[in-house]
């Protein structure tokens, strides 16, 4: 996977940088796995609008992703790595023993005709899923379930992976992409691997429209608005604004929202990095 630079031949090019689609080894998705997505445009059942900046954006059916990886024993086919409109990493098509065919995330490394499988007694192998008491110890996952038998959750995105780092217990230890170190109970599922598409981070859109096109209208600034606008409109000329906050009065910088009380506290051994 890599990214490329076009000729600047126009503007929007010029400082455009692009992911390539080499990995990518068919454009016809599976019918069987598409559903439509309903476009709200940011608005309620009566037409006002109550999310600002959404709207427009190019059409795109949704791709059925497989999260669970509940089919135990069974050997599935890579048929294919494809791209999905819907978010930044590849996903591919397996098809298994027993016929049924369902899309995964496509980790790195991932190849056609690569045979996968899932759970107990598996190879600790790219692609494959393991309960976490199975995977040994320092194995980079991604996929990662929270609670058994809800679906993966955590690293799912382009480029991201979590690595495991031991075990106390019922739980498993796991450091997260954001740097948390947090306690999963062992009969939660990961997948082996890194998540496909690393070089998504390093993509530029290069212009306004590219916007629009993945359904985002304009953002306006608060310190532009007037002070019945927003927390930090108003004044004369360019003043700062004072304290960045939201619209609706939360402080944005350091100030810290999660509850001191919530349950899921004592899972947290170390938080994220600032």
């Amino acid at each position: 996977m890599a990214v490329r630079k076009v000729k600047p031949t126009t503007p929007g090019q010029r400082s455009k940088v692009a992911g390539s689609f080499e990995d990518i080894t068919t454009n016809l998705p599976e019918k069987s796995l598409l559903s439509t997505i309903k476009r709200s445009g940011g608005r309620n059942n009566t037409g006002k609008m109550t999310v600002r900046n959404i709207g427009g954006g190019h059409k795109k059916k949704y791709r059925i992703i497989d999260f669970m990886r509940d089919k135990e024993g069974v050997p599935g086919n890579i048929k294919s790595i494809e791209y999905d409109p819907n978010r930044s990493a590849r996903i591919a098509l397996v098809n298994y023993a027993d016929g049924e065919k369902r899309y995964i995330i496509a980790p790195n490394g991932l190849k056609v005709d690569q045979v996968v499988m899932s759970g107990k007694d598996v190879a600790p192998e790219i692609g494959n899923t393991l309960y976490l008491s199975d995977i040994p110890l320092g194995t980079v996952i991604h996929n990662i379930e929270m609670q058994p038998n809800r679906g993966a959750v955590l690293a799912r995105s382009a480029g991201t992976y979590a690595q495991l780092t031991s075990r106390d217990g019922k739980y498993a230890i796991v450091k997260l992409p954001s740097g948390e170190t947090r306690m999963i109970l062992v009969t939660c599922r990961a997948t082996i691997g890194s998540v496909s598409n690393s070089d998504h981070a390093l993509e530029r859109s290069g212009k306004a429209g590219r916007s629009r096109w993945l359904g985002r209208r304009p953002r306006v600034r608060g310190v532009a608005m007037n002070p019945v606008d927003h927390p930090m409109g108003g004044g004369e000329g360019k003043s700062s604004g004072g304290h960045p906050r939201s619209r609706t009065g939360l402080l944005a910088k350091g100030f810290k929202t999660r509850s001191k009380k919530k349950a899921s506290n004592k899972y947290i051994i170390e938080r994220r990095k600032k």
